[in-house]
């Protein structure tokens, strides 16, 4: 049953935001929350705006999409009237403030509100409460490479790093920097020493380092494959000479649940 001042709507009517800053919702974070709804109930209902005969969402569309897992008909929600550019920013700092974002989300997520409400980064910064350095910094981050930003979207570099390469020179010596920050384990202090190294050593980055194009086509892939087998995100760290496997996990539970799928004993 809805809270009062909220009402029960069809599951079915709801479709998602356009300004939606997450971009990606991991289905194991998916599935707990839907047994979180399965035990508790839901504890918040989400946000929605009417949009012809249906209504779209402002807020809530992981809560939303594990009522559709759940197989529930209706949802409570609570009926708003917003602009474009205010149901972004709700959405938005709704997500900012249930630390919701990776780094990389959150920056797409400011640059949507300059971009597609034409607003200004002291603007975009006061409708989500954030200062204006703050969005600043965060906005930088889109200026790296997209394997980089890959990295970041999926937790394997931090903000710390991300910084330390926005001071490399963009292209081959700033990929093989953040390479040698995976491979290695470098903290941000380490990977500062090796970027004022790099800036001081005559010539360009050691070419076989490199990976080629085809190369991250084909990593992209095993990783959708590894990621779609093993029911949790998985991160393939390749280059040339050496990589990794990344594979994240929630807890012990879910930890004994990969070994079993890959047939190791704790």
């Amino acid at each position: 049953m809805a809270a009062p001042g909220f009402q029960e709507i069809a599951v079915s009517l709801v479709e998602p935001s356009p300004y939606q800053a997450r971009r990606e919702i991991a289905p194991e974070q998916l599935q707990e929350l839907a047994e979180s709804i399965r035990a508790e109930g839901l504890l918040q209902p989400i946000v929605v705006r009417r949009h012809g005969e249906r209504f779209q969402l402002i807020a809530g569309e992981r809560r939303w999409r594990a009522f559709q897992l759940l197989k529930i008909k209706s949802i409570p929600a609570r009926l708003v009237e917003a602009s474009d550019a205010s149901s972004a920013a709700i959405g938005l700092i709704e997500n900012l403030q249930r630390e919701g974002l990776n780094p990389l989300e959150e920056a797409q997520g400011y640059a949507s509100l300059i971009r597609d409400f034409d607003l200004t980064q002291d603007t975009a910064a006061e409708r989500v409460g954030r200062g204006r350095a703050t969005v600043a910094n965060s906005l930088r981050l889109l200026s790296l490479e997209a394997e980089l930003q890959g990295y970041l979207a999926k937790g394997l570099l931090s903000v710390g790093h991300a910084k330390v390469l926005l001071g490399v020179e963009p292209g081959a010596a700033r990929t093989v920097l953040a390479r040698r920050v995976l491979e290695e384990g470098l903290s941000v202090r380490a990977a500062e020493k090796a970027a004022q190294a790099s800036r001081r050593a005559p010539g360009s980055p050691r070419a076989g380092r490199t990976a080629r194009p085809e190369d991250a086509a084909a990593v992209a892939g095993i990783e959708r494959k590894l990621t779609s087998h093993l029911g949790a995100r998985v991160a393939v760290l390749h280059t040339a000479r050496r990589g990794r496997i990344v594979i994240e996990y929630r807890g012990n539970e879910d930890l004994q649940r990969l070994l079993e799928k890959l047939g190791v004993e704790a």
